[in-house]
């Protein structure tokens, strides 16, 4: 695994405990942690249970005792290491988003086809498609449950940058991060939207704005509001997000993602209307669905909640009894275990890399209408088509 933070915190926890709850075909060995500090990698790894420590990933690409890479460094290295990696035969994992730019991500998908010819996979880290009422969600909708897709949208909403005061980061800063609320959050609710309808998004028309031009730089924060003299420097990413969308279908689609939403910690959230019903998710009550179904007589109708904790619930067996809920982390072992079986079994785990570059397509096509003043753009695989009156 490259990189100990945030990311590779869940990572590592995740590569821990699969093997202890799920069944796998294979044992996950803990072998390498890289990063580039070897006393502050030593100590990473000590505590996150990993055997031994390398400060140059390219050196540890040549060792055969590696099967698999697991990337969760800031997105402006995710295509020169998970490129390398796929080259010399190792099967990938990349946090979301996959890349910073559209051209990162389409040679990121035109490595990993090629690597697919020899049986070496690689997959996206689009996480939340592993919360069990997530899941369920797109079962739901496979089988019909709501009927045809009419309408969709999307809420990423957080507040951890809502204080003008919070200092500079990594995320704050176009070059590492590729862009801010839109590809940091925003990226999920896309690929949510793919994964729970079964359907792409095809254009867009979208807005983005930096609501806090300039923070403190991290060195010279103090910690207090209000403080004279304090350095500051640019942000040079969005703080908010915002677009309508049509889907394949021309079902019509409305996403929001924003970091400055004081009060709001990680509402993700996603409503699909379909012309049979209707499914409601908030992360904030992850192991809650919300189903309405029209079909219901007139005086039963309302939104039924739905406690996704029963074992017959995707995932959900391998845990606690009923009404026993799972938590943030669980997604991740969840990802861990499907990632083992796929490649136990030779196939391609999802999301792939293909669906990576989908999502990628969307933020780019959301860029771009912004710098057009809004203009509608059709993402690049549905350039030309009509979507008008699809839907009907």
């Amino acid at each position: 695994m490259i990189g100990y933070a945030f990311m590779g915190r869940a990572h590592s926890q995740a590569w821990r405990v699969a093997p202890r709850f799920f069944d796998l075909p294979r044992q996950p060995v803990m072998q390498v942690l890289v990063g580039r500090s070897q006393d502050r990698a030593q100590e990473a790894a000590r505590q996150l249970g990993w055997a031994e420590v390398a400060t140059d990933w390219r050196a540890v690409l040549e060792r055969e005792d590696i099967d698999l890479v697991d990337v969760c460094t800031p997105g402006d290295t995710h295509e020169e290491i998970a490129v390398a990696a796929l080259e010399a035969g190792k099967h990938v994992l990349v946090e979301k988003p996959m890349a910073n730019t559209l051209a990162e991500a389409e040679r990121m998908a035109a490595a990993a086809e090629r690597a697919a010819a020899s049986g070496v996979r690689a997959m996206v880290g689009f996480t939340y498609r592993r919360v069990p009422a997530v899941a369920l969600a797109q079962k739901m909708v496979a089988e019909g449950r709501i009927g045809q897709v009419r309408q969709v949208r999307c809420q990423y909403l957080q507040d951890w940058l809502a204080d003008e005061q919070t200092p500079l980061s990594w995320r704050t800063d176009k070059e590492k991060a590729g862009s801010g609320a839109l590809g940091d959050i925003g990226a999920h609710v896309v690929d949510l939207t793919h994964f729970i309808t079964g359907q792409r998004v095809a254009a867009v028309s979208g807005m983005l704005q930096t609501v806090v031009p300039e923070r403190p730089r991290a060195e010279s924060f103090a910690g207090l509001s209000g403080v004279a003299g304090s350095e500051r420097g640019p942000v040079t990413v969005d703080d908010v997000a915002l677009f309508t969308a049509r889907l394949e279908s021309g079902a019509p689609a409305v996403f929001e993602a924003t970091r400055m939403a004081w009060g709001r910690k990680n509402a993700m959230r996603i409503e699909v209307n379909g012309s049979r019903g209707s499914l409601a998710f908030d992360f904030e009550e992850m192991n809650v669905l919300q189903h309405y179904d029209a079909d219901a007589p007139a005086g039963e109708q309302g939104f039924t909640r739905i406690l996704v904790t029963e074992p017959e619930h995707p995932y959900v067996a391998a845990w606690w009894p009923p009404g026993h809920g799972l938590g943030y982390e669980h997604g991740f072992v969840h990802q861990a275990a499907d990632l083992v079986r796929a490649l136990a079994a030779g196939e391609q785990p999802t999301p792939s890399f293909a669906d990576g570059l989908a999502v990628q397509r969307v933020l780019d096509a959301v860029e771009r209408s912004h710098e057009d003043e809004g203009r509608r753009h059709a993402i690049p695989e549905h350039e030309g088509t009509s979507l008008e009156g699809a839907a009907r």
